[in-house]
């Protein structure tokens, strides 16, 4: 039995009620074999980053449970079947809040960040060469929240590392994204790389469930 995390994109014309009796009936049947449903978040009413089944707001809801593999079939089964969820996202639950906050740890030390600022010539030849054994076990380690610098070329900025990247997290999300709607690349940002991959999965998710633009212009 594992924990999952799905995320709703409902009709906005349904209210709280109506939505809770469509949560119940959904999520009888993923826990149908066992489970239980341990959070319910009900966001309401959102502009969606582009439109929908020509619709441009949606009532999010983000739900957590337990399962057994073998029931979410019958379970997602219904739910495309459902004209008035206009999209949904599950996932397996990695310890992401129902809410759109990310995992922060505690500030660096000050002697830490100068030490990485004085490193950052030494990331960029890094970059520009496969990495060994020990840089890729290195890689996993989280990196931190947002870079800003002069103009190609961008460092870090002071703040707190990442802990956990929670794809519902739109304003972190946004720091990595250019106004084209790219992620920003490794070289630029100087993040690790298992941050890099947590990026694009994340970026990704959002993109999706229309919490951020696939462009500026909204075409996705």
């Amino acid at each position: 039995m594992r924990t999952y995390e799905v995320v709703y994109i409902l009709d906005p014309a349904l209210d709280e009620s109506a939505v809770n009796s469509k949560l119940e009936k959904l999520h009888s049947l993923a826990i149908a074999m066992g489970g239980e449903v341990s959070a319910i978040d009900h966001w309401g009413l959102r502009q969606l980053a582009y439109p929908v089944n020509k619709q441009t707001a949606g009532y999010y809801v983000v739900g957590h449970f337990t399962a057994v593999a073998e029931a979410l079939p019958e379970y997602e089964r219904l739910i495309r079947l459902d004209g008035e969820v206009m999209r949904y996202l599950l996932v397996l639950n990695e310890g992401e809040p129902t809410d759109g906050d990310s995992l922060i740890g505690e500030p660096r030390p000050e002697r830490a960040r100068k030490e990485d600022d004085e490193d950052d010539d030494d990331d960029d030849d890094r970059d520009r060469r496969p990495e060994s054994e020990e840089e890729v076990q290195d890689s996993d380690r989280p990196g931190p929240p947002e870079y800003t610098g002069p103009r190609g070329r961008r460092r870090r900025m002071e703040g707190p590392p990442i802990i956990l990247l929670n794809y519902k997290d739109v304003g972190t999300l946004s720091h990595f994204v250019t106004e084209q709607g790219k992620i920003i690349p490794r070289r630029t940002t100087k993040v690790t790389a298992g941050f890099q991959r947590q990026l694009g999965r994340a970026v990704k998710r959002a993109r999706y469930l229309a919490l951020i633009p696939y462009t500026r212009n909204n075409e996705g």
